[in-house]
């Protein structure tokens, strides 16, 4: 068995809450965490956890975490052994994994080889085709111009999915029914791509008629050992993005649940993919189940498998990457229960999820029994412009479906956020749709069953604008008390340092303004 290297330090190279969660796994583990933090990010949460805290530049994401050079610079100055990316920003971005080995620092995620395989759809495609793993009907190259991309889809037939071979995300991404529409979107959706990845390129797959979207979480060390952690039911989507996750998923027996993960374990082993990940599919009404991708990163939604198996996916992403074997085989990991997520965005429901920035006025979060939020944000805290605008996971178990959707919506009902919209109220609508309660979901389910709007009754139009007036009206008269009320209180001076931190300044003047959960 080949040496492994226990990390003492580790920088994480992100923001938010997953930079929070996985400083948490190295302070379980006993390594020291340090992160970075752009000008909008100067007084954020993860800075004040974190043993080490450093500036690496002005707010825009171009400009500071996406910085390789700045990153790598601070990583060696600060002494660690490793960088963890996180999710989004540089975790699948092979000349950043490139730059950490160049300066001799590990990155906490696959080997460039599994990379490159993996992070191209096309390639990826060819991949499990050869290692028998079943994918959606379609192209296993890119299409070469519009002409070709016409012949293409009369070959497979409409509906098409028009995708972005470097892409993820949904970015675009178009769902195409005919041959006219397609010339209508064909240089948006390449534009779209190249404005997103730096890279054009785009292939055309069938498209399945209302699918389930279903991962299957994967772990696999440097030494060929492979594990699945079952699955994450993922298809309650937002233009292509994920906003409820749950486990198990209501949509496969437990029989197409074993293929599922055997498969899954095929295309990671097929890629030489060492890391934890997650192998993503499509599947249709009858069960049949197709390849789709492979993050290869930390999903976003990892806290629902590690809610309904009790594995640390995080601290088992860090110990692959040191080189220890896993500690766990297949018949250790067993489901237990039912887990459902929420992203919590700062986006405003009512006025077509608008991203709403600003500084958070108040802030009581929800808990009890088999209740997790994973968050960036506290109170009198700022939600910056700049990134993604999540602010929070909420994760709740229970012994059964039933009872995790009436411990969600308790869980919900306590949440509350001051000062900005969240999507809050979008997930409590969510839950109480008697097609999610049912389970009878697919990924065009927010589109047909929660955004549809009901027709106002003859006469009600007016009354309907005039009370959403007063009510704005009503809510910026109160925002600008509580600034005035903040602004007062704040005169004396700020109760933040814009050093280093350790965990001893959570104390009583901090818990009194944050409820930090575990």
């Amino acid at each position: 068995m080949a040496d492994y290297k226990e990390f003492k330090k580790v920088l994480i190279a992100n923001r938010g809450e997953i930079a929070i969660r996985v400083a948490r796994a190295c302070r379980k583990m006993g390594i020291e965490s340090v992160t970075v933090y752009s000008e909008a990010d100067r007084n954020a949460l993860h800075v004040r956890y974190a043993d080490e805290a450093y500036f690496i530049g002005p707010s825009p994401a171009a400009e500071s975490y996406l910085k390789i050079d700045k990153i790598i610079e601070v990583a060696l100055k600060s002494g660690c052994d490793a960088i963890h990316p996180g999710y989004g920003f540089l975790a699948e971005n092979s000349e950043f994994v490139k730059a950490c080995e160049a300066n001799n620092l590990t990155f906490i995620g696959p080997n460039t080889e599994s990379m490159y395989i993996l992070g191209d759809k096309t390639r990826a495609r060819q991949r499990m085709i050869e290692a028998k793993v079943p994918v959606v009907p379609g192209m296993k190259d890119p299409v070469k111009d519009l002409d070709d991309a016409l012949n293409r889809a009369r070959e497979i037939t409409y509906p098409i999915m028009f995708k972005a071979s470097a892409g993820g995300g949904g970015k675009g991404m178009r769902l195409i029914h005919s041959e006219d529409e397609f010339k209508e979107v064909y240089d948006l959706a390449k534009g779209e791509a190249l404005n997103a990845f730096g890279d054009d390129r785009m292939y055309i797959e069938k498209a399945i008629v209302n699918p389930r979207h279903v991962e299957v979480q994967i772990a696999r060390d440097k030494h060929g050992n492979a594990i699945h952690l079952y699955e994450r039911e993922c298809s309650i989507q937002r233009r292509h993005q994920k906003v409820v996750e749950e486990s198990p998923s209501v949509a496969i027996n437990d029989e197409v649940r074993h293929k599922m993960g055997d498969a899954a374990i095929k295309a990671v082993t097929a890629a030489n993919y060492d890391s934890v990940g997650t192998v993503e599919f499509l599947v249709d009404k009858d069960m049949n189940f197709y390849f789709l991708e492979v993050n290869t990163r930390l999903q976003v939604e990892h806290p629902v498998t590690e809610m309904v198996t009790g594995i640390d996916i995080v601290k088992m992403q860090i110990e692959i990457a040191e080189g220890k074997p896993l500690s766990y085989k297949q018949e250790d990991v067993k489901q237990v229960g039912h887990a459902i997520e929420c992203r919590v965005y700062a986006e405003d429901p009512d006025k077509n999820f608008m991203p709403s920035p600003g500084q958070i006025l108040g802030l009581r979060l929800p808990g009890g029994p088999g209740v997790r939020v994973d968050s960036g944000v506290y109170s009198r805290g700022e939600v910056p412009i700049y990134y993604d605008p999540m602010v929070a996971k909420l994760i709740v178990w229970d012994i059964d479906r039933e009872s995790a959707i009436a411990r969600m919506k308790r869980a919900l009902s306590e949440y509350i956020v001051k000062g900005i919209k969240t999507t809050i109220p979008f997930h409590q609508k969510v839950l109480r749709n008697e097609d999610f309660i049912k389970g009878n979901i697919s990924t065009d389910f927010i589109d047909k069953e929660v955004l549809v709007k009901p027709q106002p009754r003859e006469g009600s139009l007016e009354v309907a604008i005039a009370a959403a007036a007063i009510k704005e009206y009503l809510r910026e008269k109160e925002l600008k008390s509580k600034l005035v009320e903040f602004n007062e209180t704040c005169a004396s001076g700020s109760p933040w340092k814009e050093s280093g931190r350790k965990s001893a300044m959570f104390g009583a003047s901090f818990g009194d303004i944050y409820k930090f959960s575990t």
